[in-house]
């Protein structure tokens, strides 16, 4: 599962450590999975799960040198930064457990390890929102955004991601599309996906043909938000002496892109060859590397960031 390190302009814990929180997250992970798993096991001996066979654990990384509780050892540690995390919070304390509710329904072990993926997924979000000691007003559609969702559940942990990051850049507040710092790569992404089976005609102009069926209309040619994206990055990269490939990618997993002069430093990515491209992602075992942090610390140091403290720390003052 991939880490979300900027949402938006909202607060993120790894602004904090950049350097602490993904190797951190991978290891952590991989625990919590462990305990819900003989969480789930010990429902299934009580009977309150039917038990039918599931597959295996590879899908989860090597085993964790240190054991810590997930959230006591996230938040304890000493910042580097100027915030520092205290106790956890009690609402955050039974995130990765098993209510009756869910029992009925977790009756394999896929279900349970889609169940925890979930349960991963709205943590990230508020993980990408909020520290213990601060807050950002939250766009509640992030937790149902299918296009994050998908990226964030199917991508490798070691990949770092940045969906719809806000930058102030020679003075002017900057919405990004969506930055995936691999091990490997940086990928700058946007998407096609207006309507299924819809056929996109490139075109070096500002404006692009959409086809779907017999109609036709104009759109704003991706490249030009895709171009922006880049410039950022690699200025913010530079800023930092930081100094790895940069990637472009559209992608359309329900359309098709047809562009004959499709310019090289362009990747079209549409419904006919998505799939294997993501596969070959997921597939990527490469471990978190220096220069992906490097790469991510220059990226945050210059994010826009809104959030207020929140309203039970403010009420011990």
């Amino acid at each position: 599962m991939g880490q979300l390190i900027k949402l938006q302009n909202y607060i993120s814990r790894y602004e904090n450590d950049v350097f602490h929180y993904p190797a951190q997250y991978v290891r952590l992970k991989k625990q919590e999975w462990e305990k819900f798993h003989a969480l789930w096991e010990q429902r299934q001996d009580a009977g309150l799960l039917i038990p039918e066979p599931g597959e295996g654990d590879d899908w989860l990384l090597e085993e964790p040198k240190e054991k810590y509780s997930l959230f006591r050892g996230l938040f304890s540690r000493k910042e580097k930064q100027a915030e520092a995390d205290p106790e956890p919070l009690q609402e955050e304390e039974n995130l990765f457990s098993i209510n009756e509710t869910e029992s009925i329904y977790l009756k394999t072990e896929e279900d349970a390890k889609k169940a925890f993926i979930d349960k991963m997924y709205n943590f990230q979000i508020k993980w990408a929102s909020s520290t213990l000691l601060h807050q950002s007003p939250l766009d509640h559609k992030y937790y149902v955004d299918e296009r994050l969702q998908f990226l964030l559940k199917r991508l490798p942990d070691t990949f770092l991601m940045l969906y719809e990051p806000v930058f102030r850049f020679q003075k002017a507040v900057v919405e990004l599309d969506v930055v995936i710092i691999t091990p490997l790569h940086i990928w700058c992404v946007t998407f096609l996906e207006e309507q299924d089976e819809a056929v996109f005609a490139g075109s070096p102009e500002r404006f692009w043909v959409k086809r779907f069926g017999a109609a036709e209309s104009k759109i704003l040619s991706p490249a030009v938000s895709l171009a922006r994206t880049e410039k950022i990055v690699k200025k913010l990269l530079q800023h930092d002496q930081v100094d790895m490939p940069i990637r472009k990618a559209v992608f359309s997993r329900n359309g098709y892109i047809d562009d004959p002069a499709a310019p090289a430093d362009i990747h079209y990515i549409d419904k006919r060859e998505f799939y294997h491209w993501f596969d070959e992602m997921r597939q990527l075992s490469s471990p978190l590397k220096t220069i992906q942090l490097k790469a991510a610390k220059a990226l945050l140091a210059h994010a826009d960031t809104v959030s207020l403290r929140r309203p039970e720390w403010e009420e011990e003052l």
